[in-house]
């Protein structure tokens, strides 16, 4: 009886490979799928496959995050414009005040001329332009213009943006124009001081954006943040157009002249469209010329023998 007995194990208590076996073939077989898929990407089929299975589940399971994603850009977006709703409420009412005082000084000015009987005040005329490029040359600072010589455009012409004055004609060309910018190191140009209405030069320093204000006098009545406009005495530029505002003065004890750097208004990093303007020369009664002298006058004598 006890012969007729199976004494093998049950398959429960069966001994198959070492853990160490089994270790060491999955980690072999890791390596190889590794290997195998980095090089012949046996596996993209299937990842492929896999994601288009998943991909509704995927979805599925990020809408609420995309729903409060939503919920938080629309709540940011609103308050937002809300903001920039009041912003610009607030620059239209002031340009509205301004505008309005512009209108008021307009007409005063025109009383005060008609009673003072001067001339009527010069109208600038001036035409859009785009700027095609900057100059490539690393030593100036000038850009081109789509419009030139077939457009009305002439040399000395003064080019603006809204912040202020960006430059001048310098080149004219048949359908393009050179500018060269305020901050050019050649670049010259009369200013106004807004507070004290003293009159000097501004220069380009050539490095930057920056500018200078130069022969002034270590004792000038010259601050940080003065504004500084065109004077108008010039014949080029209209007076009265933003050019620059002082950020440093060093006055130095060991020289007569003050060292007065400005940072101009208009920026031309960025600027696609400008003014140009008719120079104010144009318009201007011409100069009175030195009456010629006689025919047969004679010329004072100087010295010489008699």
């Amino acid at each position: 009886m006890l012969g007729t007995l199976d004494r093998t194990p049950p398959p429960f208590f069966r001994q198959g490979p070492s853990a160490l076996t089994k270790l060491v073939l999955c980690t072999a077989l890791a390596l190889f799928l590794m290997a195998a898929d980095a090089r012949f990407t046996m596996t993209q089929p299937l990842r492929a496959a896999m994601a288009t299975l998943l991909l509704p589940a995927v979805r599925l399971l990020d809408l609420p995050v995309a729903g409060w994603r939503a919920a938080l850009d629309y709540a940011g977006g609103l308050q937002a414009a809300l903001g920039q709703v009041q912003t610009l409420e607030a620059r239209l009412a002031q340009q509205a005040e301004r505008s309005s005082r512009v209108e008021r000084l307009t007409q005063e000015n025109e009383r005060l001329r008609a009673l003072l009987e001067l001339r009527p005040a010069v109208t600038v005329r001036s035409q859009a332009a785009e700027v095609l490029y900057e100059a490539p040359d690393p030593f100036s600072r000038k850009v081109f213009l789509d419009r030139g010589s077939q457009h009305g455009i002439v040399a000395g012409s003064p080019v603006i943006n809204e912040d202020g004055v960006l430059g001048q004609v310098t080149r004219v060309y048949p359908l393009s124009s050179e500018v060269t910018l305020l901050v050019d190191k050649d670049a010259a140009i009369p200013v106004l001081n807004a507070r004290t209405e003293h009159r000097s030069a501004a220069f380009g320093s050539g490095t930057g954006h920056t500018m200078e204000l130069r022969f002034m006098a270590g004792n000038d009545d010259v601050q940080t943040g003065d504004v500084l406009t065109t004077s108008g005495v010039d014949g080029v530029y209209p007076s009265g157009l933003q050019v620059a505002r002082v950020t440093a003065v060093d006055r130095r004890s060991d020289s007569a002249f003050a060292r007065i750097t400005l940072a101009p208004t208009a920026l031309p990093d960025g600027v696609r469209h400008v003014l140009v303007l008719e120079p104010l020369a144009a318009q201007q009664p011409p100069r009175p010329q030195p009456p010629e002298p006689e025919r047969g006058a004679s010329k004072p004598h100087r010295g010489g023998r008699r």
